[in-house]
């Protein structure tokens, strides 16, 4: 960690000068002065003046490049605007507070004092002046240089305060020790357990943006433990929560199915950024518990999972206010095929469960051996070893089937159109079972993907179900 903060960048000698002129103190705060020290890369800076943010903004933008276009929210006081690879906020120094049921703050003008007492953590509430006579001045008013050093997170004031007037910081803060691999300090910790149920006055979309972002961290288990632990989890994500505990039953006992998940999302950030395979991760055991039987003689069964679990996830995205789009369907593909190619691994390798296999992945197949391959997590290493060379195999397999038989987005040869066409029907049950029956006859091998053969076989199912070509 540093301990000096660069303003060699000429945005900084911009602003001091839109400050000196219009008469406002103005300081650089919060995530860029805390990055700064920790030598992280930052691109977004928040700039609090004691006067008007709006009119710091439009000078400073004036004074940088006047063709450029700053954005003004007069209701929240507030400017911004992108200048090359920088996004500039402006605001003028406040401070703000929620009433009990609130999801709107009360916002009044203030210092910057004020300001920084406002401010979730101590490591946020670093400022540096862009003022003439303290230019790169660091203020530092609740030893968040410290916190930084001890790799701490802690509020300024009072916790209960600080989450009280937003409870949305009991995330952040969880957040932030996954990001940054920082520890919340006790008393934090103990008053987010004490105003955890205070999360639910805050809008599922800032609930949802903080989870994304746990995620998208190096180690997300950090999280999601915290978030357990803390008893936010049981509130934002009831069926995550559900996975937790182990059941023992004549002396047998399955997995801890959270910590196991958590292991598979952390394997997966070894290969993955995607935040959508990564929500696979997440959700592909999620239905396990309800689903959950002993069999005498056997052992735990999850008889099943896959396919409830996939008919949750639109509930679920729907729930957290995740798109409903691609992004959704894609999840839902993954956790209802999740088991598919580790029951490869077990078996005799046919090609007609590889065409199927490929047929129903299409071009997921890559991102489903990644989830597949991270759902291994035994300790036994020679386990892992020999899954992950069975998996090499199933790989080089799909791609000798898929060279030869094209099932990848599989198209079938022989449209809806096309048979009633040659057999002159309306649209009709017989459309699908020909259809059916010549997709079927493609997966298991028995012809072809190709157009001559599928029509040959139309013809003959046609005759079957007493159709006849309109041309004879």
């Amino acid at each position: 960690m540093q301990n000096k903060i660069s303003l060699t960048h000429p945005v900084f000698k911009f602003i001091s000068e839109a400050a000196e002129e219009s008469g406002f103190d103005t300081y650089a705060v919060g995530g860029f002065v805390r990055d700064q020290l920790l030598q992280r890369d930052c691109k977004d800076i928040d700039f609090v003046c004691v006067g008007s943010g709006i009119e710091l903004a439009e000078k400073a933008a004036k004074k940088i490049d006047p063709r450029l276009n700053v954005t003004v929210f007069k209701n929240f006081g507030t400017a911004h605007f992108k200048w090359n690879d920088l996004d500039l906020e402006f605001v003028g120094a406040r401070k703000e507070s929620y009433q009990r049921d609130s999801r709107k703050p009360i916002v009044e003008e203030g210092t910057l004092q004020d300001d920084q007492n406002r401010r979730d953590f101590t490591i946020n509430a670093l400022a540096v002046s862009l003022n003439k006579n303290t230019y790169g001045q660091l203020i530092d008013p609740f030893s968040g240089v410290e916190d930084l050093g001890n790799k701490i997170i802690r509020t300024p004031l009072d916790p209960d305060i600080t989450f009280s007037d937003d409870p949305l910081r009991m995330m952040r803060a969880i957040r932030f020790a996954t990001q940054l691999d920082f520890v919340i300090e006790k008393e934090t910790f103990e008053s987010i357990k004490r105003n955890c149920e205070r999360i639910k006055i805050i809008s599922q979309e800032r609930i949802t943006d903080e989870l994304n972002k746990i995620i998208l961290a190096k180690i997300p288990s950090i999280g999601f433990i915290l978030l357990e632990e803390s008893g936010l989890l049981k509130i934002i994500f009831p069926e995550m929560q559900n996975l937790k505990g182990v059941e023992n039953y004549e002396g047998k006992g399955h997995k801890d199915n959270f910590y196991h998940t958590l292991q598979v999302l952390d394997n997966l950030t070894k290969t993955s950024r995607d935040l959508w395979l990564r929500w696979a991760a997440i959700l592909h055991d999620i239905a396990k518990p309800p689903t959950k039987k002993f069999v005498p003689g056997h052992g735990w069964t999850f008889h099943g999972h896959e396919v409830l679990g996939s008919k949750w996830v639109p509930s679920i995205f729907r729930r957290m206010k995740l798109p409903m789009g691609p992004e959704m369907k894609f999840v839902q593909k993954m956790v209802f095929l999740h088991l598919r190619p580790i029951a490869l691994t077990k078996e005799e390798i046919t090609d007609s469960a590889l065409r199927r296999l490929l047929f129903e992945a299409g071009d997921d197949i890559e991102n489903l051996l990644m989830l597949c391959e991270a759902d291994i997590t035994t300790k036994n290493r020679e386990k892992v070893k020999r899954y992950l060379t069975k998996f090499e195999v199933v790989r080089e397999k799909l791609k000798e089937v898929e060279e030869k038989d094209q099932l990848r987005n599989f198209q079938p040869p022989v449209t809806g159109e096309l048979i009633m066409e040659t057999f002159g029907i309306k649209p009709s049950r017989e459309i699908g079972v020909i259809k059916e029956e010549i997709k079927e006859a493609i997966i298991e091998g028995k012809i072809k993907n190709d157009f001559n053969e599928a029509f040959g076989m139309m013809l003959e199912l046609g005759a079957k179900l007493g159709l006849k070509p309109i041309s004879e």
